[in-house]
């Protein structure tokens, strides 16, 4: 490891001495990238990922001067992926600068994917409007570029943060959404019961019964095959405890449908908001009589 970090310096050192030189058309930017790139391979290799991310940066910095914007792109791409062991700032920024540059020069998928790898950032550090933020940039990209499948899954990543942050008008808006445009593609068609849970259950959140069983209506207009679903007695049978202010039966039927459909973490954390909700209600009527 020792003799791989020796070598990335030796190159490095060459790479700097080739740009301080003097040369004919530009060629001492190339001969400094080849040596630059050498010397971040090498830096890798040794497991020193901060020198090998920042001499990334000055190898994307020679090719701007060369003006290959794609190579530059690319190379502040490797920068980032060494940096994300070490720096989560240092990488989101190098895939910012990747992205404009993509952007440059008309590679709208590549830097749709590079603004979802930063959304995946700001999430692994828990900074979940910055990941709503760029999810949204990313699912716009890839929307413009008909990849539907990953616009899809962004769109839900942010219908998802933005319920968590109680923003319920904003998710409930993207997952029938996504539910509706499912309808039209048989690939997609049998995902459309769970985007409407979702969206119902954000519904659940807000406490309002009628708008609840307008949504059930509504949803059951939109796909005729719905009301035949677990999801749908699920939503219309919560939607009546509440009603009902009956928090035995709210339980019973939760236990229910995850005894045969295991609720994840989000809709699990959801419905005990709605729980919570249910209870404060009892016991303020408890209170007044």
């Amino acid at each position: 490891m020792g003799d791989q970090i020796a070598r990335a310096e030796d190159f490095e050192k060459k790479a700097e001495k080739k740009l301080s030189g003097w040369a004919l058309f530009g060629s001492k930017y190339e001969d400094a990238s080849d040596l630059f790139d050498k010397s971040a391979n090498s830096f890798k290799l040794g497991k020193s990922w901060d020198k090998a991310g920042a001499t990334y940066v000055k190898l994307a910095n020679c090719h701007l001067k060369l003006d290959s914007k794609h190579e530059a792109a690319q190379a502040y791409v490797d920068a980032a992926h060494c940096y994300k062991k070490t720096s989560t700032n240092e990488a989101i920024s190098c895939l910012i600068q990747a992205v404009e540059l993509f952007c440059d020069i008309g590679r709208i998928s590549m830097a749709a994917r590079y603004y979802k790898e930063v959304a995946e950032l700001y999430e692994s550090e828990a900074n979940i409007e910055k990941a709503i933020d760029f999810y949204e940039k990313a699912a716009d990209f890839f929307q413009g570029e008909e990849v539907t499948t990953s616009a899809n899954q962004c769109k839900q990543k942010v219908a998802q943060f933005a319920a968590q942050l109680e923003q319920y008008p904003k998710a409930i808006e993207i997952y029938e959404e996504i539910a509706k445009h499912s309808l039209s593609n048989n690939l997609l068609k049998y995902g459309v019961k769970g985007h409407l849970l979702n969206a119902g259950i954000c519904h659940l959140c807000k406490g309002d019964v009628i708008a609840i069983t307008n949504a059930l209506e509504q949803y059951q207009d939109m796909d005729p095959t719905f009301s035949g679903t677990r999801e749908y007695r699920l939503l219309a049978d919560v939607a009546a405890a509440i009603d009902e202010e009956d928090i035995a039966k709210f339980t019973d039927v939760i236990k229910e449908f995850d005894s045969m459909t295991p609720l994840d973490s989000w809709k699990t954390t959801l419905l005990l908001r709605v729980k919570e909700k249910l209870k404060a209600k009892e016991l303020e009527e408890d209170d007044l009589t």
